[in-house]
C-alpha cells in the first residue's frame, strides 16, 4: 500500500537545546574544513589537552595488558569473531538532549573522527568463525571453518526471520529511493466481515437494541465476561447500569460544587451552539436538514461557567415551554422556514490531568476495573510513556441541555470510556466501524471533513444506505463502553458532567484498527494524536503479549519499522551523511515532523529554529530533504542502537 508523504502544516514544539555554543556566523572563504563543519554545525565539548594525554596513556596500558592476556585462553571449541575494522577510542562524552551541536563533527583529532566514523557506518563488520575438532589417531586438533551467512532477499522476510537476518537482508536490498510497505499485513486481520445488503433492512434491524448490562455487585463488574464482552468486535457500544453504585463510586467529587471547590479558575473550552432536538440538524437557513454541525470556540473558568449552568437551570424552571411534537414535523410544510433554536453555550475539554488539584477525584477513579482505568499495565496508552491530554487522562464536560459531541471515531481508533456524572441524561447514537466508509463518503457529499470537520449525521440517511444506528440514554451512574473504531455522537438531555477518557486495549481488533487509522491519516494528512510505531515498540519492551493474533500483529509492525530504519540509514551512510547517536531518556515524547505532523521514530532530521535562542525542530526524511535535498545544514539524529531493536524484537 502505497502512502502520501505530505501533510497539512502544523508546528510542533520546538526542541530544547542545552549546548553552550551557538551557530557561528558565516567566517571568509578559505577557511578549514574542520571550521567549515564547526561553522554550520557548532562545536563540540572538547576534553581538554591533559585528559586527552590521560587517555591515550591508559589506552596504551590497556593495549599491552591485552596482548599479554590474549595467549592465556585456551581450550573449549566454540564461536569466535575476527573484527576486521580497527576499533574507535573507547572514551566519549555524553550528548545533551536533542542536541544537534553536541553530536556534529569533531575538531580534536584522529580519535574524534574515528569515533564520527563509527558512528556513521554502524556497528563494525564481523567474519564469523568456527573452530571445528579434528581427531586424528590420538591427536586433537582444531581447524578453522568460515560460518557462512545466508542472506534472505528481502521480499522474503517474515515474522518466522530472527533480527539479524532482517538486517542482513535489508543491507543486501539495495532499495532505491523511498522504502514505503504497510505495517499491517491482511493475512492477519481480525476484524469481522462486513454484511451488507442493497436489499432494504426492515427498521427494527437499522435501529438494533444496544447492549445494556446491569451490575448488581462489585464481582460482576470484575468479572473477566464483563471485559470480553465489552471488546467483542460484534458490539460496538455497550451501557454498564449501576456501575456507581455497585463500587460504591462517589460520582460528587465531580459535580459542579466540588469542582468549583477544587480548582475554580481552571480553563474551559466553550462551544457556542444552537439548541435543537437529538435526531435533527438543520442548516443556519432552517429550511432543511444537514451534516455540517458548526460552533464557535471560546474559553472561561469553571467558576464561570458554573454559573452558567445554574442560570441556565432556574431559567428553565420559570419558563413553560410547548411539547417538543406539539405540531407537524417541518418536513411536511415544504418551504415553510423553522425557527432557528436557542443559543447554548458547552463547557468542554477540561483537563482534570494535574494530580495535586484533582486527587481525590483520579483516586476515587481506581476502584474501576482494570480494563477501564485510565492507566493499566494492559492499555496501550499505558505505554506511550508521556501524556496525551483527553486520551491518557481525564477530561471533564459540563453541558446544558442540548450540548452537542458531534459524530467522530475516536483519535487512532482507541476505546473510550465514559460516565455521566449527572443529574440529567445523555443521549447517544452509535454505529459499528464496520460503516465508518459509508459515513465518511456522506461527509464528503455534504462537504465536510470526516476526520477534522464538525459533522451530525441525518439519521434518515443512515437508514436509506441501510446503516443500523444504536441510540441509547446514559443515567447518571451509567458507563458508556466505546468498542474500538466506532462511530458516535452524543447531546445532552439534561443538565449534567461527564467525565470521559481512551483506552487500549491490548486485543488484536484494537491493535489492527489502530494501526488502520495510523496508516489512513497519513493517506489523508491528518496527525495521528497516537504515535503507534513509538508504541508498538514500547509495548515489546514491557509487556509479554501472549494473545497469538496480537502478538502476530506487533511483530510484523516492529518488522516493518525495522526494515524501513535500516533501508533509510543504509541509504543515508551510502550518501555520505553522518548519523549521530544519541540516546532518548525517560519521559522524553514521540516526535512529529514539524513540516508535515508524521511520526518520525529513530531517524530524526534536525535543523535549528532559533539560532539565538539554540531550539532546534524536527522533521521526516521527506520534508527535509524538501528543504535541502543534499541534507545540508541538517543533522541526523538516531535515538536507538541497532543492538537494542535486536533484543527487543521478539
Amino acid at each position: 500500500m502505497a502512502f502520501s508523504s505530505s501533510f497539512s502544516s502544523s508546528s510542533s514544539p520546538a526542541l530544547s537545546s542545552h549546548s553552550s555554543s551557538g551557530h557561528r556566523k558565516r567566517h571568509k572563504e578559505g577557511k578549514s574544513h574542520k571550521e567549515k563543519d564547526r561553522r554550520i554545525l557548532g562545536d563540540l565539548d572538547l576534553q581538554s589537552k591533559e585528559q586527552r594525554e590521560k587517555n591515550r596513556s591508559h589506552d596504551k596500558k590497556k593495549q599491552r595488558k591485552d596482548t599479554t592476556a590474549g595467549s592465556a585462553s585456551e581450550g573449549e571449541p566454540g564461536e569466535w569473531t575476527s573484527r576486521g575494522e580497527a576499533p574507535s577510542s573507547s572514551s566519549s562524552s555524553s550528548p545533551s538532549r536533542l542536541d544537534p551541536e553536541a553530536e556534529t563533527t569533531a575538531v580534536a583529532g584522529a580519535d574524534d573522527f574515528l569515533k564520527l566514523k563509527a558512528l556513521s557506518d554502524g556497528p563494525p563488520k564481523e567474519l564469523k568463525i568456527r573452530l571445528i575438532k579434528v581427531e586424528s589417531g590420538d591427536r586433537e586438533t582444531f581447524i578453522a571453518s568460515e560460518v557462512e551467512e545466508k542472506r534472505i532477499p528481502l521480499e522474503e522476510i517474515t515474522i518466522r526471520n530472527k533480527a539479524g537476518e532482517i538486517i542482513r537482508a535489508c543491507k543486501g536490498s539495495r532499495v532505491k529511493g523511498k522504502f514505503r510497505e504497510s505495517y499491517l499485513l491482511p493475512a492477519f486481520s481480525v476484524k469481522p466481515p462486513t454484511m451488507t445488503s442493497e436489499v432494504p433492512l426492515p427498521r427494527e434491524k437499522l435501529y438494533p437494541p444496544t447492549p445494556s448490562i446491569y451490575l448488581e455487585s462489585k464481582r460482576d463488574a470484575f468479572s473477566p465476561v464483563l471485559l470480553q464482552f465489552c471488546t467483542d468486535p460484534k458490539n460496538p457500544v455497550t451501557v454498564i447500569r449501576g456501575l456507581a453504585g455497585s463500587l460504591r463510586l462517589n460520582l460528587g467529587l465531580f459535580s459542579t460544587k466540588s469542582l468549583v471547590d477544587a480548582n475554580a479558575e481552571q480553563a474551559v473550552e466553550v462551544r457556542t451552539q444552537v439548541q435543537q432536538p437529538a435526531d435533527e440538524n438543520w442548516d443556519p437557513s432552517g429550511t432543511g436538514q444537514t451534516w455540517p454541525c458548526e460552533s464557535s470556540r471560546s474559553h472561561t473558568t469553571i467558576a464561570k461557567y458554573a454559573q452558567y449552568q445554574a442560570s441556565s437551570f432556574q431559567e428553565s424552571l420559570q419558563v413553560r415551554r410547548p411539547p417538543r411534537h406539539s405540531e407537524p414535523h417541518p418536513l411536511e410544510r415544504p418551504g415553510e422556514q423553522k425557527p432557528v433554536g436557542k443559543i447554548i453555550k458547552f463547557g468542554t475539554n477540561i483537563d482534570l490531568s494535574d494530580p495535586k488539584r484533582w486527587k481525590s477525584q483520579l483516586q476515587e477513579l481506581q476502584k474501576l476495573p482494570a480494563f477501564m482505568r485510565v492507566a493499566s499495565s494492559g492499555n496501550m496508552l499505558s505505554h506511550v510513556g508521556h501524556t496525551i491530554l483527553g486520551m491518557n487522562t481525564v477530561q471533564l464536560y459540563m453541558k446544558v441541555p442540548g450540548s452537542r459531541t458531534p459524530g467522530h471515531q475516536e483519535n487512532n481508533n482507541f476505546c473510550s470510556v465514559n460516565v455521566n456524572i449527572g443529574p440529567g441524561d445523555c443521549e447517544w447514537f452509535s454505529v459499528h466501524e464496520n460503516y465508518w466508509h459509508a459515513i465518511s463518503d456522506f461527509c464528503e457529499k455534504h462537504g465536510v471533513d470526516y476526520l477534522t470537520g464538525s459533522w451530525w449525521p441525518v439519521l434518515e440517511d443512515l437508514y436509506k444506505a441501510n446503516i443500523p444506528v444504536y441510540r441509547f440514554i446514559q443515567r447518571p451512574g451509567d458507563l458508556v463502553w466505546i468498542n474500538a473504531g466506532t462511530v458516535h455522537w452524543v447531546q445532552a438531555v439534561g443538565w449534567c458532567n461527564n467525565i470521559a477518557w481512551n483506552v487500549g486495549p491490548l486485543n488484536a481488533y484494537q491493535y489492527q484498527l489502530a494501526l488502520e487509522r495510523f496508516e489512513w491519516n497519513e493517506v489523508k494528512k491528518v496527525k495521528s494524536i497516537v504515535p503507534m510505531i513509538h508504541v508498538s515498540w514500547n509495548v515489546a519492551r514491557t509487556v509479554k503479549v501472549t494473545d497469538p493474533d496480537t502478538f502476530k500483529m506487533l511483530k510484523h509492525c516492529l518488522l516493518q519499522s525495522m526494515k524501513h530504519i535500516q533501508v533509510l540509514r543504509d541509504q543515508l551512510v551510502a550518501g555520505g551523511k553522518k548519523i549521530s547517536y544519541q540516546s532518548r531518556v525517560k519521559d522524553e515524547p514521540a516526535y512529529y515532523c514539524n513540516e508535515c505532523d508524521v511520526e518520525v521514530f529513530d531517524l530524526l532530521f534536525v535543523t535549528s529554529e532559533s539560532s539565538s535562542r539554540k531550539t532546534y525542530v524536527v522533521h521526516c526524511e521527506d520534508c527535509a530533504r524538501h528543504r535541502s535535498p543534499s541534507l545540508a545544514n541538517v543533522v541526523v539524529l538516531e535515538q536507538y542502537r541497532i543492538d537494542d531493536s535486536h533484543r527487543r524484537y521478539y
